[in-house]
């Protein structure tokens, strides 16, 4: 399997992905709440379709897992598989912010080897297959991010998910010394700690594992890591598809 060319062929899709869905937000969304009481916008489904199209054409023995769909989420023998998540923070893209994503994160044997995260809004693609390659397009540049210098600092700045931080993270970050947070959404968070431009990310089990699967490649194969509290490395496939805890650090604090 040729991961270089498997995500080089998929590049200019999510481009075209992102441009979609800027399209559809301009000429007004659908809404409607899901059975899990959160947003989805026809949005969602029509970059899901047109994603999952590409993806299909290009590994087609590679079944699908996406938030928007049922099929195989059930399959607990999955070891190689796409994970899609073709808006990841719906509730920017249909409140006209800037944070939400389109994620493909491939896994074979249960760790993600690929990436793609395009952020429309915010003209930012990230992308990356194995260690070493991990890249931003953006402004018709494209920088490869295991390159950007480490730099120390005893200012950490993390991002959480929540303006409010709960006594376990507050725990990890007096230990790693983290003076600083500032609230992010959707798996731009992943991307701006594989830049440097944040250090780090702490969360509590929670979301799915195509919330993180595409960021979780970005961000180690650019140099940092991905851990549970414990240290644990995290893998794919697992029953109900929930995250355990996460602790994200870029290669600046390893």
């Amino acid at each position: 399997m040729n991961l270089k060319n498997i995500v080089k062929n998929l590049i200019e899709s999510f481009l075209t992905a992102g441009d979609l869905a800027l399209e559809l937000r301009e000429k007004g969304l659908t809404k409607k709440i899901k059975s899990d009481n959160t947003p989805v916008s026809n949005g969602d489904l029509e970059v899901n379709k047109f994603i999952s199209k590409k993806i299909k054409e290009i590994t087609p023995d590679l079944p699908i897992i996406s938030e928007e769909t049922s099929e195989n989420k059930n399959n607990l023998s999955l070891k190689d598989f796409w994970l899609i998540d073709p808006i990841d923070g719906t509730y920017d893209y249909i409140n006209n912010l800037e944070e939400f994503t389109i994620n493909a994160g491939l896994i074979i044997n249960s760790k993600p080897v690929a990436g793609l995260i395009n952020a429309p809004a915010k003209k930012r693609m990230f992308y990356s297959y194995e260690k070493g390659n991990a890249f931003e397009f953006s402004k018709g540049q494209t920088v490869n991010l295991s390159n950007i210098p480490s730099r120390k600092s005893e200012n950490l700045k993390f991002i959480s998910y929540s303006n409010k931080t709960k006594p376990e993270i507050q725990k990890i970050y007096d230990e790693l010394g983290v003076k600083e947070n500032i609230r992010m959404k959707s798996s731009l968070k992943f991307c701006v700690v594989a830049t440097g431009e944040y250090d780090g990310y702490v969360a509590e089990p929670r979301a799915y594992e195509w919330d993180i699967a595409a960021g979780h490649a970005i961000l180690e194969h650019s140099g940092g890591t991905v851990t549970d509290f414990e240290g644990n490395e995290i893998l794919y496939g697992k029953k109900n598809l929930r995250n355990p805890s996460l602790i994200l650090k870029n290669k600046n604090i390893l």
